[in-house]
């Protein structure tokens, strides 16, 4: 709403705004939400982009994330689970740092896991996914080199996969380069390496 920066600089400089501005936005949401399920719409998950990390690192302390946007967050999980549904949360950069405090809230699953910021969907895996859900994880960059992604491919999603709790898809945009039969071989591979 109000830019990526000036947000920034309001975590630092105006905390108090900035939650307020967090607060009623996510209230908004909640009330048409609400009106929505009262209405006789149900969905299966609460599902929101809430960019926190750049390449190596979250845009802000661990600390900060606590003392202001956690507990944003946490209402948010809590009007998800209170009506029986999960929650899928979108950041990209490198959030690791954040992760305990996300599980602890009641994200379900993170995505898009960006690997050129950090993120070891591996890694992650073996770290938290008996506590949480990865949506993402195969990097982008190598739509560019197709033999590159197919290796990729083979490497990350068997072991993703295990137990469930993984959805498949690049840790970002499918880049314009990218022709359809590259990409229905994409999809045809992810098919073939998601059965189990």
């Amino acid at each position: 709403m109000v830019g990526t920066e000036r947000t920034l600089m309001a975590m630092a400089c105006d905390p108090e705004w900035i939650v307020d501005l967090w607060n009623h936005t996510l209230s908004t949401s909640l009330d048409l939400l609400d009106m929505m399920w009262s209405a006789g719409y149900e969905f299966d998950e609460l599902h929101w982009l809430d960019d926190m990390g750049y390449k190596g690192k979250p845009f802000f302390s661990l600390n900060m994330y606590r003392e202001l946007l956690k507990p944003v967050h946490k209402r948010a999980m809590d009007w998800a689970h209170n009506k029986g549904i999960h929650t899928r949360l979108h950041s990209c950069g490198d959030v690791r740092t954040l992760i305990p405090d996300l599980i602890e809230i009641g994200v379900d699953m993170l995505n898009p896991i960006e690997v050129k910021a950090g993120m070891d969907p591996i890694w992650l895996k073996e770290q938290y996914g008996d506590k949480l859900g990865f949506h993402g994880g195969l990097n982008a960059v190598l739509y560019e080199e197709p033999e590159k992604m197919w290796a990729e491919m083979e490497k990350v999603i068997p072991v993703m996969k295990k137990d469930g709790g993984y959805i498949i898809s690049s840790d970002h945009s499918v880049p314009d380069s990218v022709s359809l039969a590259e990409f229905k071989e994409f999809v045809e591979r992810a098919k073939k390496l998601s059965v189990y």
